[in-house]
């Protein structure tokens, strides 16, 4: 990741924060015939390391296991054009929220893939209440666990988290409202929340 110093993202705990609401990482791993990706969702533990679950018929689970992965988790982003700012000589950009997560990766036992299955549902569901919770207990017996069969569950142990919020902190307070602006009439207001919230 490039880390520029006006938009380094150095809060561990922040950083994990996002990663869990955000919940889907882009997975990569050098493969042994050249770099492998797979896309999943994944779960914080209280450790501050990454669990998720790939498919028994996907390349990267079949070569994942004791390698070192990369998770990259992607937030709010947004083009930014230079008319918003209401000043001479500007270019257009890119505001965004990122982070990175390196480690070992290790295999999961059934218990704690399982586990990893409940503990990602939950999270979501949580997100949708008064909805009542779809819980595993709610599938006929033993259907959940023949599921389990066709899946893989993994652990990233985060030997290295690093982050970068790019929101426009190297422009004056002005300037980073007219864009603030100008990103609400685009219709996009997470990165105009985000922004707004850096003005001080």
């Amino acid at each position: 990741m490039h880390s520029n110093r006006h938009f380094r993202w150095e809060d561990k705990a922040e950083i994990m924060a996002f990663v869990q609401g955000v919940s889907f990482a882009h997975l990569f791993v050098q493969g042994d015939d050249g770099p492998l990706v797979a896309h999943v969702p994944v779960v914080v533990t209280g450790e501050g390391h990454l669990r998720f679950h790939l498919a028994l018929s996907n390349p990267v689970a079949k070569q994942i296991e004791g390698r070192v992965a990369l998770a990259s988790i992607a937030g709010a982003e947004a083009y930014i054009s230079p008319d918003w700012y209401g000043a001479d000589d500007q270019v257009p950009t890119w505001n965004y929220v990122t982070a990175e997560i390196t480690g070992p990766v290790t295999r999961l036992s059934d218990t704690d893939l399982a586990a990893q299955i409940d503990d990602l549902s939950a999270e979501h569901e949580n997100r949708l209440l008064p909805k009542k919770p779809w819980t595993s207990g709610k599938m006929s017996p033993g259907l959940f666990d023949g599921l389990l069969k066709s899946i893989l569950g993994f652990e990233l142990k985060a030997e290295s988290v690093v982050g970068t919020r790019k929101l426009g902190q190297n422009k004056p307070a002005e300037q980073i409202a007219g864009a603030v602006a100008g990103l609400r009439a685009a219709g996009n207001p997470a990165v105009a929340d985000l922004m707004a919230g850096r003005v001080e």
